[in-house]
């Protein structure tokens, strides 16, 4: 099975993949999906929703995974934060793949054995856990530690619906 990791921002977009058989994961490829700060929201959030597709297209993942979004202090930056992922799950759902959806601490216990792990943390147990992956940033990091956390934890329940759905 193929998974694409996504780790939603508006600036900078994280994404990964790698493939889960036998219990083995390997990693197949990441990235960043980038929106420049001076234009206009409408017209990032195109650009994130053309590079993600442009991810399915290239390495035609059977599943995705993408973290949820947390609240913080700056309602402002929470919400740009919601639309880029609104539109990352838009775009996961027009390329017919199933999503699983995962907590930032589920990921970081998942992968780094602690839920409140810090970036290099788990920058480090990614590269463990896939060996001879270089992660293109922090972001692309996380979302491989996203698809890392989906293929333990699998089982995207909406994702049987959507496939017929789409059928």
């Amino acid at each position: 099975m193929r998974i694409l990791g996504i780790d939603p921002g508006l600036r900078t977009l994280g994404w990964g993949v790698i493939e889960s058989r036998n219990g083995r994961l390997r990693h197949v490829a990441n990235g960043l999906c980038k929106s420049q700060a001076s234009d206009e929201l409408a017209l990032r959030l195109l650009s994130l929703n053309r590079q993600i597709a442009e991810v399915i297209a290239d390495y035609a993942p059977d599943e995705a995974a993408i973290e949820q979004t947390f609240v913080n202090k700056d309602g402002v930056a929470t919400l740009k934060l919601g639309q880029a992922r609104g539109v990352a799950l838009l775009t996961l759902a027009q390329g017919g793949l199933p999503v699983g959806e995962y907590a930032p601490n589920r990921v970081k216990k998942t992968v780094v054995g602690v839920g409140h792990a810090e970036k290099e943390q788990v920058l480090h147990m990614v590269r463990l856990q896939l060996p001879g992956c270089n992660p293109a940033g922090p972001d692309a990091a996380d979302a491989l530690a996203i698809a890392i956390c989906h293929a333990y934890y699998g089982g995207t329940e909406g994702g049987m619906r959507l496939r017929e759905v789409r059928a």
